[in-house]
């Protein structure tokens, strides 16, 4: 097994290598284009009229018009088809389908490999005009700027926030009319629900938890649902109120951390339904209080995610449950 390990080692470092010779080739055949130019620009590109916008590694001139678009993180992917960019080619996790919330909306692209270590190669055999990277990639940034133009986008941990998210991508994508009057639709749709919501239904303490194959956890006040359920003005348990993201490490014996009024419960995975029968097996489950007032309520993963897709199939969830459901 020890050797397998090294034959897979030296067969990985074979191929950056081939790569990154593949790239500094076809860079230098276009070298008169960039000499001494403050600002990044792509052997594929360097022809085609384009605008400098300015991101985290500094200055890159990208196409007017980008046409072979590659994102590196899924809400990216989801939020590019929502601003009228189809992008070719994106990183997500090995394995995921397209989730349920994006069918219809969307259409999948090449998969270049996880988000946390995409392929180069097949990113190179795209052909990219723009590639679209985030904080995660800075260690492998330049490699992408020698495939085409890369702009990277700000997405620290915690997350600042899915409005800024989508604005920022909207203000390299040159669509910021686009990205605000998506939002302007948001805070319209959250005044509706506030005033069916009325004052005695936003006292309700509302909880968001997750399980996965054999885990739980919770969901914070600064997590992207968190936001959403704050602007409406509902209330949150105390493990879930302050400047908190995640609630990890939760346990059968924690359970009292994830009750509320209302209980929107996420499952994560193929297997997270045999986590919950589980979980609903044992007495402290029993003793929630959301699951004595019978509003538990099952949700799917647009929970944990940031896209303008998936916060409004969170709103629509809120309606549905809150203000439809008797």
């Amino acid at each position: 097994m020890a050797i397998l390990g090294v034959v897979r080692k030296i067969k990985g470092w074979l191929r950056f290598y081939w790569l990154s010779g593949l790239t500094l080739i076809l860079l230098s055949a276009c070298q008169h284009h960039v000499t001494n130019h403050p600002i990044s620009l792509s052997f594929a590109t360097a022809a085609q009229p384009c605008r400098v916008v300015k991101h985290e590694m500094g200055e890159t001139c990208i196409p007017l018009n980008p046409k072979r678009v590659v994102t590196l993180n899924p809400a990216t992917f989801a939020n590019c088809w929502i601003l009228g960019i189809e992008p070719i080619g994106s990183a997500d996790e090995i394995g995921a389908p397209l989730p349920d919330y994006l069918q219809g909306q969307v259409e999948p692209a090449e998969f270049i490999g996880s988000y946390d270590a995409p392929n180069l190669e097949k990113i190179l055999q795209l052909k990219p005009d723009l590639i679209l990277s985030n904080s995660n990639m800075k260690a492998i940034y330049q490699q992408l700027a020698q495939i085409a133009p890369t702009v990277e986008l700000n997405t620290p941990f915690p997350p600042i926030g899915w409005k800024y998210e989508l604005q920022e991508l909207a203000r390299f994508l040159d669509k910021e009319e686009v990205s605000q009057q998506l939002i302007e639709r948001y805070e319209q749709r959250i005044d509706r629900l506030k005033q069916a919501l009325g004052e005695r239904d936003r006292n309700l303490k509302v909880s968001v938890a997750a399980t996965g194959e054999g885990i739980l956890w919770a969901y914070g006040q600064k997590h992207y649902s968190g936001t959403i359920l704050e602007d409406l003005g509902l209330q949150r348990p105390r493990s879930q109120t302050g400047d908190i993201f995640y609630v990890e490490n939760l346990s059968e014996e924690t359970l009292a951390d994830i009750d509320g009024d209302v209980l929107f419960f996420m499952l994560w995975g193929n297997r997270s339904q045999t986590t919950l029968e589980k979980l609903r097996r044992r007495p402290l489950w029993q003793w929630l209080n959301a699951v004595r007032r019978d509003r538990v309520y099952i949700v799917g993963e647009h929970w944990h995610e940031s896209d303008i897709y998936a916060i409004n199939a969170i709103l629509d969830d809120l309606e549905k449950y809150l203000v439809d459901t008797p």
